[in-house]
């Protein structure tokens, strides 16, 4: 199964010299500094150097999060061929309503139909209706290129971005909560669905928050105890007063 971990904000505890390797081993590795493994080492050489000495160590997701950012924001969007691609038969296809209001401004997630994780939306290339007339979209996933374009249904699989707090947000936080959890497993590394079942309350010290929530997935209802930096919650929960 393909790893695929949801993208997040880039990692900002990097030294410059570890921003300047990254940047040299992206020019010159290409794809290859996007595979876990890759990135597992490079997180452990950056932990155990000197100039790391009193820091957080690095963990191999901050790292590849930083090497799909990084590419991102080097590329030129050219999403003309795909405006141009020819859509499945099996559906009708209907111009927008006038009346959709605008939400350039906001940030989606999409729910995978391969694996139930969520993952961040990048563009909404097309649209489309079902005979059912149920809409969908085709999306492309943040970090990802075309051959993992994927047709999503709006009403159930497409939502706002969940949001990672601050440490000093973890007060927000309440049981019965839904969240999105990185689960990270032998053969797998997504965020998925799961429900805030108890939180122990924890002094913070250097490294941030240290308090433990302990989730039980939706999926297959196992629990697990996790520290809130594994932690995605709904926009919504913003609002609240610590």
């Amino acid at each position: 199964m393909d790893l695929r971990p949801r993208q997040r904000q880039p990692f900002s505890g990097f030294t410059e010299a570890e921003i300047e390797k990254m940047e040299n081993l992206l020019k010159q590795s290409g794809e290859q500094v996007f595979d876990p493994e890759f990135c597992k080492k490079l997180a452990r050489v950056f932990s155990h150097s000197k100039d790391r000495a009193g820091k957080p160590i690095v963990k191999w997701s901050e790292v590849q999060t930083w090497f799909q950012s990084r590419q991102k924001s080097c590329l030129l969007k050219d999403n003309s061929a795909e405006v141009n691609r020819k859509l499945p038969d099996v559906t009708e296809e209907c111009a927008l309503d006038k009346n959709v209001p605008d939400l350039s401004d906001l940030q989606f997630e999409a729910r995978s139909s391969e694996d139930g994780a969520w993952y961040d939306v990048d563009t909404f290339i097309s649209h489309r209706f079902l005979s059912s007339g149920e809409p969908e979209v085709l999306v492309r996933y943040a970090g990802f290129g075309s051959e993992e374009d994927e047709w999503i249904n709006v009403r159930k699989s497409v939502r706002e971005r969940s949001v990672a707090l601050e440490n000093s947000e973890c007060n927000k936080v309440r049981v019965g909560d839904p969240v999105l959890c990185f689960q990270e497993r032998k053969d797998d590394a997504r965020y998925v669905e799961a429900r805030i079942l108890e939180i122990q309350k924890k002094f913070h010290d250097i490294r941030g928050c240290r308090c433990l929530f302990v989730i039980q997935y939706d999926h297959d209802k196992t629990k697990e105890t996790v520290h809130l930096r594994r932690l995605c919650f709904r926009p919504s929960i913003l609002g609240r007063v610590s």
